[in-house]
């Protein structure tokens, strides 16, 4: 009983009409306790449902990326530092790019399809063999090694290499810098306002070109 216990709440939950929407996560533990929370403190919580007011539509961020309440991105630290050494990307890049991409939320899922905190697209995720998406270590590992790649392919210019995380390597190539992609434009220079606000970068201390286009 007292295992059903959180369940016969969500299930009582989902049945009343509420005005107002509430993120739901659970996770079993090792003695096969099943625990839900609205507030996830711990990465092991996965999100289960929203329960939204009756007429609410599905919320879509600036990006396309569907965010639930987002984990304390303090849960990451380890994962993105060890990403950070592996591929030799900042860690304050990659922490930009998933406040950017999913508002550190690891179970967004975009319009067009790409998951987790650094929303990848399943065919990205497939390449980079990442089984999981919604997995937070194996997304930012996922999602850093694919930073990494393009950093090396662009010599180094990190605002090329974000124009092509967003719009993809080919059109950043065809066009011999940033795209004239509204939107494309507009992440770069907010992934580059979240990095600059996150570290003191000096590009002379990494070597990597940080020209934010006009």
């Amino acid at each position: 009983m007292k295992k059903l216990f959180p369940l016969l709440i969500l299930l009582f939950t989902l049945a009343v009409p509420v005005e107002s929407r509430a993120d739901i996560y659970s996770y079993v533990d090792a003695e096969g306790t099943l625990h839900f929370t609205n507030t996830p403190s711990d990465p092991r919580f996965q999100y289960k449902v929203v329960v939204r007011g009756l007429g609410n539509k599905p919320r879509f961020a600036r990006y396309g990326a569907q965010r639930g309440r987002p984990v304390d991105p303090k849960v990451y630290e380890d994962h993105i530092r060890k990403a950070a050494l592996i591929y030799n990307v900042d860690p304050h890049l990659i922490k930009a790019v998933i406040k950017t991409e999913s508002n550190f939320d690891p179970m967004a899922i975009s319009e067009k399809g790409a998951q987790g905190l650094m929303q990848l697209m399943p065919g990205t995720a497939s390449d980079l063999r990442v089984i999981n998406p919604f997995d937070p270590r194996e997304n930012i590992f996922g999602g850093t090694s694919y930073l990494r790649q393009l950093l090396s392919r662009f010599g180094g210019d990190v605002s090329l290499a974000l124009a092509a995380y967003n719009a993809g390597p080919n059109r950043v190539e065809a066009k011999r810098g940033i795209p004239a992609i509204p939107e494309t434009q507009q992440y770069v220079r907010q992934v580059m306002s979240h990095y600059h606000s996150m570290a003191d970068v000096r590009p002379s201390s990494h070597g990597w070109r940080t020209s934010i286009p006009n």
